[in-house]
């Protein structure tokens, strides 16, 4: 009989030290979402040696002056022209807001306006223009740190620019790409569509998309990869971290993240599409909310 107590007795300290400690290690888990609200970003110059002649950069993820991959905004006056440079690593941009030029120096004008996407490779001589009362765009690079050249160092890397007009991006809906989470309904412009930019989504590898959310669409996006990042390219869809009440409207230039497997939960204005660059190393599914009965 004694036995039997001793061994329920250790049996009950042994469930109470593993509640303990399930109870211990849920308390010192944290959010693996991040929210950076343009508000929030804090600029500098993104060429220091210019001084106040350099467009603002302002930080969302990663260190530009590093050595590992970043992201960033960065800001143009109107009219600002650069003059002819290079830089030691391969850039992608996306114009968030009014009109940017990035070519070769002796290339005619060619104003990309909100939702396109450019490349610029390493060594490459170009010059960079804005146009618009207010001109943004988003910035990444694979590794760090960025740096402006002179173009006396160019060199050629073998790759070739890309200048992606918004009115030439190819859109997808859920009957063109399979792994889209959608009821299957006719293509209109009422669902969520998808444009490749860059990478293999379907293979697992590093991508890049434009999300475009139609106006009034409320649901949640599934990440499967390792990171998801994404950065409001147009519109000011609302943002509720999952567990949490607070709801978020991030305007253009905003961004939100995630570790791991994940949801967010996301909404459009009524009136407003959304446009979402999002970047990441799996899939990821766009589920809408089901209708109200």
């Amino acid at each position: 009989m004694n036995n039997i107590r001793i061994f329920l007795s250790l049996v009950l300290t042994i469930l109470v030290i593993v509640w303990s400690s399930v109870q211990v290690s849920s308390q010192n888990i944290k959010p693996t979402s991040e929210v950076v609200l343009t508000s929030e970003v804090e600029w500098s110059p993104l060429n220091p040696a210019r001084g106040d002649a350099s467009p603002k950069a302002g930080a969302l993820w990663g260190d530009r002056t590093g050595s590992g991959a970043s992201g960033f905004l960065v800001k143009f006056e109107k009219g600002f022209s650069s003059p002819p440079h290079i830089h030691n690593i391969t850039y992608r941009g996306v114009v968030i807001s009014g009109l940017i030029h990035n070519d070769d120096p002796n290339a005619e004008d060619m104003w990309m306006p909100v939702s396109s996407f450019w490349t610029q490779p390493a060594g490459e001589a170009h010059i960079t223009a804005a146009e618009g009362k207010a001109n943004v765009a988003y910035i990444e690079i694979e590794e760090g740190p960025y740096l402006v050249l002179p173009t006396e160092e160019a060199f050629d890397n073998g790759e070739r620019p890309i200048n992606l007009d918004a009115s030439n991006v190819i859109w997808l809906d859920a009957s063109n790409i399979t792994w889209i989470d959608l009821p299957r309904m006719p293509t209109s412009d009422d669902e969520p569509k998808i444009a490749f930019l860059w990478g293999k989504p379907q293979d697992g590898e590093l991508n890049g998309t434009l999300l475009k959310l139609p106006a009034g669409f409320t649901g949640k996006i599934r990440s499967y990869g390792s990171i998801f990042r994404a950065v409001v390219i147009q519109g000011q869809p609302q943002y509720q971290i999952l567990g949490e009440t607070e709801i978020k409207t991030l305007e253009p230039g905003s961004y939100f993240s995630s570790k791991r497997e994940s949801v967010h939960q996301v909404s459009s204005q009524a009136r407003e599409e959304s446009i979402i660059y999002v970047r990441t190393d799996g899939k990821f599914d766009i589920i809408p909310a089901q209708p109200k009965k």
